[in-house]
């Protein structure tokens, strides 16, 4: 897929994302809308057998409602979802959603998060997992740099600006363990073409991955148009495919936009079990 084509489906044109909207404030679960994941993996040739797995975690930081007394609440809102689920959820409609609790009266937190996982199920067509969290919780994250070694110093001249796998190479005869980072991953959305920003967490065994090329294949998503998870899955594949790593993790950390940030994580040997915000989060 190009960068200015986009999968014909239906399930597309169907979506809020990129038309005038109008906000309900009032409690609207059926504002959600899933986008199947089977649109980008047939693009990129993934099958029912992934080659990874992994999970979709949502950070809400604009979540709002009202107890039995009227009494506005505030949360920080947590939220995973399987990447074996039928469908992503779509980011515009999952923050119509959010809007919608704003003059919501709920008996209790554990009364909306229970609706919250109820709702994001059925739009996924999974189990999805939500937990709401005061401000002040210990749960809540505080802000982290990215560990590993940092391409971004590299110089080197680039001139290619939509995805391309051949820039991606490994030296076969040199065997490492290397965890690395950019923060200049740049793509835009598939429907509204606005950016989307986000640090590239890559860690990985096997033959050494070329480090300039891998920058430069980075920076290719430029002027691409995709989903978050959509093109975290087309990195994935593309490096298992050009540099067969034995074991390989592929995590980025979006900004935020509308409150709701978008951390896809994709892996065939380790879970993700830390939840660290970084600086432009």
């Amino acid at each position: 897929m190009t960068n200015t084509e986009q999968p014909s489906d239906n399930s597309l044109n169907s979506l809020s994302l990129g038309k005038i909207t109008d906000y309900k404030d009032t409690y609207s679960p059926e504002l959600l809308q899933g986008v199947p994941r089977t649109l980008s993996r047939e693009q990129i040739g993934l099958e029912s057998d992934l080659p990874f797995q992994g999970v979709d975690l949502w950070n809400g930081y604009e979540v709002s409602w009202l107890n039995n007394k009227g009494k506005p609440q505030v949360a920080i809102l947590r939220c995973w979802v399987p990447i074996n689920s039928y469908n992503l959820i779509e980011s515009k409609s999952f923050k119509l959603y959010l809007n919608s609790l704003n003059q919501s009266k709920f008996t209790d937190w554990q009364t909306l998060e229970s609706t919250l996982c109820q709702d994001l199920s059925t739009c996924a067509q999974a189990s999805v997992t939500v937990t709401l969290n005061p401000l002040n919780s210990d749960s809540n994250f505080n802000v982290y740099n990215p560990k590993g070694d940092c391409l971004d110093d590299l110089d080197i001249e680039i001139d290619t600006y939509s995805p391309n796998a051949q820039l991606l190479s490994a030296n076969t005869s040199t065997k490492v363990e290397e965890c690395l980072y950019s923060d200049l991953l740049k793509s835009n959305c598939l429907i509204t073409h606005q950016p989307d920003w986000a640090t590239l967490y890559i860690r990985y065994s096997g033959s050494k991955i070329n480090h300039e090329g891998l920058l430069k294949y980075i920076v290719s998503f430029r002027q691409h148009n995709e989903f978050h998870e959509q093109c975290v899955e087309r990195i994935f594949c593309d490096i298992l495919n050009k540099c067969n790593p034995t074991k390989l993790t592929v995590y980025a950390r979006y900004t935020r936009r509308g409150g709701l940030d978008i951390n896809p994580f994709r892996s065939n040997f380790e879970t993700l079990d830390v939840d660290l915000r970084l600086p432009r989060q």
